[in-house]
């Protein structure tokens, strides 16, 4: 086998070791960062840089970003903010825009509760 080979072969064997056999390997290695208290990902990357893998194949695997989560004081603000637009589109007559405005206040309020309890 190629040395390409082995290396992307030994990668990908370093993505299926659980975490007590990557603190072990980690261990064995010359270290000045505290290997007990890393995470699996951590482990793999501290590896990967002390063996020198390259990190080609993980780099184009990206994880799904969530959303931005805000703020309580932001989610208060952007609900008085819709609040307002709600009443303008109340005197000016415009149902569907109103419903809509209503609803998007009543997922913040949701999602403030849900931050609230946390």
């Amino acid at each position: 086998m190629s040395e390409e080979a082995k290396k992307e072969h030994h990668e990908k064997h370093l993505e299926k070791l659980t975490v007590k056999e990557l603190r072990e390997m980690a261990a064995e290695l010359p270290h000045e960062k505290a290997v007990h208290d890393m995470k699996k990902e951590e482990l793999i990357a501290f590896i990967k840089e002390v063996k020198g893998i390259k990190d080609e194949a993980t780099a184009a695997k990206k994880k799904h970003i969530g959303k931005i989560k805000m703020t309580k004081p932001e989610l208060k603000a952007k609900i008085r903010e819709l609040k307002s637009l709600r009443s303008k589109a109340l005197e000016a007559a415009e149902k569907q825009k109103s419903r809509r405005l209503r609803h998007q206040i009543s997922q913040l309020k949701k999602k403030l509760r849900r931050i609230a309890v946390a």
